[in-house]
């Protein structure tokens, strides 16, 4: 079978990892499975307070940022397009009168009033709310009255009144709602517009949709879909829910966990690689103990089967954990293009940087890389070996730039970095210690600490000889002559 499965954001709010999550299950399941991946906007909810142009933007940048652009899309067209809903309202009107002629649905006039009235009685007598059903039983005369009268309406579903409605999910297996708990919900909102139960199951199918690939919040909603599908006379989808999406209190979600939007964790400085692999984990295993992993890798071993029922849990700490492993997994020449923009940002480097900037975050790169997390770490990483730092840590002044043998060993240090002319390399540097720790009489390594601090302002970093040459002796010398003020006595 050829395998079909969409991605179908709505533009009232910026991407969410639990929606994205969803997107490369199904960019998965159409490479994996020789398809196709299509993605839709759906757009009927206008809302001004939630509806934003600028998230569909986000939507597109975040798929595109991830490496899973779709193979159909308002982006690129396709065949089945227009793939905006908004612009699809006639397919939704012409299934909604179909549904009426076969008396699978029905026009509804009762005003919001009325309804709002309904609800309340319902509250008040502790039943369940839910339409009474109120219009599905008029007359022949009263309907033709109501419409020659040009009232406005819905048009609902005729849920049977009995018996059950059932499918089969590829993770849950079989699925089983009593009819009677199924509401007639609206299909065609009085201005013509679908809701989204409507024009979800007439997309899906004029899209040729042949897996359905959603979260587990959406079990509920389904039945009424497959009554739909039913009622038109369709075939259903594959049905797929994949677990939900927890915080570490178990509970679904949201702002308070930390991060949720998905343009967050890009300004973060996440790589698209870690994001990837994080989320395909979120209710998916490979078979083994294997959780870094590159695409194809993941690609290689991917099964709808492999998505099991638990709950997803959201670690913050293991996916930063995740990303420095991708980092360090980095070709060295796309991490330095990678980290430009948060050091540019900062106002550590130019934007362009320079060419000397340029050649020093090179040089940078394979120092860092194993004290890197995020790639907004790269400023705090990077900042002393691209500016003197205007003073040092306090603890580092404190222990080893006080007193006259801190003094004797800055003054010691900048006369045997002066004393030679040559291109200051790693192991110079280590050689030029060694000598002022012999030429004192003392273990090389508070000589070690003492130009660390002196030279970078910090007490730790990578190895000193490296970082040494990375600077270049004309600033090693000016940041240990400078460092000679700070000495405390």
């Amino acid at each position: 079978m050829s395998v079909r499965v969409r991605y179908a954001p709505s533009p009232t709010g910026s991407p969410h990892v639990g929606n994205l999550r969803t997107a490369v299950f199904d960019w998965l399941a159409a490479r994996k499975y020789g398809g196709q991946f299509i993605t839709r906007l759906e757009d009927t909810d206008r809302d001004p307070k939630r509806y934003k142009p600028e998230y569909i933007r986000e939507i597109e940048e975040s798929l595109i940022w991830l490496g899973i652009t779709p193979d159909e899309w308002w982006v690129s067209g396709g065949p089945c397009g227009p793939y905006i809903q908004s612009e699809r309202l006639h397919l939704y009107r012409e299934a909604a009168d179909a549904l009426i002629a076969r008396n699978m649905a029905y026009r509804c006039y009762c005003t919001e009033e009325r309804l709002a009235e309904m609800r309340a009685q319902q509250q008040a007598a502790g039943t369940g709310t839910g339409y009474d059903r109120r219009c599905r039983w008029l007359t022949d005369t009263e309907r033709l009255r109501l419409s020659e009268e040009g009232l406005p309406y819905t048009v609902r579903l005729a849920v049977p009144l009995e018996g059950t409605t059932g499918y089969t999910d590829l993770v849950f297996g079989d699925v089983t709602f009593d009819n009677r708990t199924v509401d007639d919900q609206v299909l065609l909102k009085s201005n013509g517009w679908p809701t989204y139960h409507l024009a979800v199951v007439v997309d899906d199918h004029h899209m040729g949709i042949t897996h359905v690939i959603r979260g587990e919040d959406w079990m509920p909603s389904t039945p009424k879909q497959v009554l739909l599908y039913g009622a038109l006379g369709w075939d259903q989808p594959v049905w797929v829910h994949i677990p939900l999406t927890l915080g570490s209190d178990r509970k679904k979600l949201s702002k308070r966990h930390g991060a949720t939007q998905f343009v967050d964790f890009i300004r973060m400085g996440y790589l698209p690689e870690a994001m990837f692999n994080f989320m395909v984990l979120l209710g998916w295993a490979p078979g083994d103990d294997r959780e870094v992993m590159t695409v194809a890798e993941i690609l290689e071993r991917f099964d709808l089967n492999g998505i099991g029922r638990n709950p997803a849990i959201f670690d913050y700490d293991k996916l930063r954990w995740m990303n420095g492993e991708h980092i360090r997994r980095c070709d060295h020449g796309r991490l330095a293009e990678l980290c430009r923009p948060f050091l540019a940002e900062a106002g550590i480097i130019g934007d362009p940087p320079s060419e000397e900037e340029n050649e020093t975050l090179a040089a940078l790169i394979p120092l860092m890389v194993e004290r890197m997390h995020l790639l907004s770490d790269a400023p705090a990483l990077m900042a002393p070996y691209f500016r003197d730092p205007e003073e040092p840590d306090a603890a580092g002044r404190r222990k080893w730039l006080t007193g006259s043998d801190a003094r004797s060993r800055l003054t010691a240090c900048v006369e045997a970095f002066s004393s030679d002319g040559s291109p200051l390399t790693a192991e110079c540097a280590e050689e030029t210690i060694n000598r002022v720790a012999e030429s004192l009489g003392i273990p090389r390594a508070p000589v070690i600490h003492t130009v660390r601090v002196a030279v970078t302002g910090t007490m730790v970093g990578p190895g000193l000889f490296e970082a040494l040459a990375v600077l270049g002796r004309e600033r090693v010398v000016r940041r240990l002559q400078r460092a000679q003020e700070w000495v405390v006595e």
